[in-house]
């Protein structure tokens, strides 16, 4: 028999604020990433926003990481910090197509993140 575990953070991809409350009263404690500051849901432990880049990436004034992949930088690091409460996922909520995108590469092409987070489940393509 194989055995498989991978100890990555869960991480939910939404659109919209109702696939949002969903998915937080569909498991256990989460954290949200935005795209902007979302609706105050009670008993989150911890939310971070992240910016929609006005420029292509990796140019010469932006040169790094995608803001996705800094706000759930900063997700993990105040769970371990003990800076906020235990989560055990997280929900991106990213209405517009260039977040979705943000999130999707910060999934599939940041180190840091993809050895942090997970995918939850198959994301939806971006349109």
């Amino acid at each position: 028999m194989a055995w498989t575990l991978d100890a990555r953070i869960p991480l939910l991809l939404v659109k919209d604020e109702a696939g949002l409350d969903a998915a937080l009263a569909a498991g256990p404690p989460a954290a949200l990433l935005a795209e902007a500051p979302a609706l105050a849901r009670p008993g989150l432990p911890f939310e971070a926003f992240m910016v929609a880049e006005a420029h292509a990436a990796a140019c010469a004034c932006c040169a790094g990481r995608p803001a996705a992949a800094v706000a759930l930088d900063r997700l993990f690091q105040a769970r371990v910090r003990g800076q906020c409460a235990w989560f055990e996922r997280a929900v991106a909520l990213a209405g517009s197509a260039a977040g979705r995108a943000q999130v999707l590469a910060a999934l599939n092409g940041d180190a840091v993140t993809a050895a942090r987070f997970r995918a939850a489940e198959v994301l939806p393509a971006v349109p």
